[in-house]
């Protein structure tokens, strides 16, 4: 332990734990006030110190509890003013599910990251906490017929990494193969199965909910993973969205969706093998997909805002 760990941990026992004035402190280990405010503050900023604050009235709210009363999750509620933009209800709810997401992850964990346009808005609101042997795993496959999606998807799992100072497994497949037989044949790539592996043994995974309707569209329905002819074949198939770009209708069901047989993302089955499952959602048109979501068993915990709380209840 060097010296200015030290006295960070010396300083931040006697401060929290023992509660102790800073005066105190500073007299104790023969340094000024304002040094020992500044090991505090670098305690707290590498993950020394962890503060969390317990969930907010708002998350016993009565939509709250219908919800965690109808599927078994916890429900982290998001109190919002009204009038803001959908991107705005987005960003606000993003960073609740970044707190949350820091608090449960730790060392030699496994943490599962589904890209999206919620996943992307997280990544901004990320805190630095170091962990030991712990890994980012990309959960679903990004590259389309127009594009590698790469650097866009890069960019959300370095920024996690970067924030826990874990190491980034990227999943380098597409979002959907053509062909049922081209996945099949990949998935016996040692290169694949080496992520899926790992996938396999996921301590905590965290994804947004895609959705056929939305205030923001979608990246899988808005950005060539998909042709105009799969988009009308989904909505014949009674399809409302997806976790993992893993097609969803609302009552839960997806193994019988034919596309889903090219689709890379872990499936509702296979994430319900993880110990803990974070489904982040800020948009109310998005509801017909988060129930389709809940009732497959995707999550442990939902992030979610109350007018999104109310437009999923009302579904029931």
């Amino acid at each position: 332990m060097n010296e200015r760990y030290e006295q960070m941990y010396r300083a931040a026992t006697r401060y929290y734990i023992q509660g102790e004035t800073m005066e105190a402190i500073a007299h104790g280990l023969d340094v000024s006030r304002s040094t020992v405010s500044r090991l505090l503050a670098d305690a707290r900023k590498t993950g020394l110190v962890r503060i969390t604050i317990a969930e907010g009235s708002s998350s016993q709210a009565p939509v709250a509890r219908s919800l965690s009363d109808a599927f078994g999750v916890r429900v982290h509620l998001v109190a919002l003013r009204g009038g803001l933009s959908p991107m705005a209800r987005i960003d606000q709810v993003a960073q609740r599910a970044a707190g949350l997401l820091t608090e449960v992850v730790g060392d030699s964990m496994n943490i599962g990251v589904a890209w999206g346009v919620t996943m992307a808005s997280l990544t901004q609101h990320l805190r630095h906490r170091p962990l030991t042997g712990s890994a980012i795993i990309q959960m679903n496959g990004g590259a389309n017929q127009r594009s590698s999606g790469v650097p866009y998807i890069r960019e959300i799992m370095q920024s996690i990494g970067d924030a826990f100072d874990s190491a980034v497994v990227l999943f380098p497949v597409p979002a959907f193969f053509d062909y049922p037989d081209t996945k099949a044949a990949m998935w016996r790539e040692r290169s694949v199965r080496h992520v899926l592996d790992q996938l396999a043994r996921l301590d905590v995974a965290i994804f947004g909910v895609g959705s056929l309707t939305g205030s923001i569209p979608s990246h899988v329905y808005a950005t060539g993973y998909l042709d105009e002819d799969e988009r009308l074949q989904l909505a014949a198939d009674g399809v409302v969205g997806d976790i993992c770009t893993v097609l969803l209708r609302e009552d839960g069901s997806y193994a019988d969706i034919a596309a889903n047989e090219r689709a890379t993302g872990l499936t509702p089955g296979e994430l319900a093998r993880v110990p803990r499952r974070i489904c982040v959602v800020a948009d109310p048109l998005r509801a017909p997909a988060v129930v389709g979501a809940l009732r497959a068993g995707v999550a442990t915990d939902l992030v979610l805002d109350e007018a999104t709380a109310r437009a999923t209840l009302r579904r029931l």
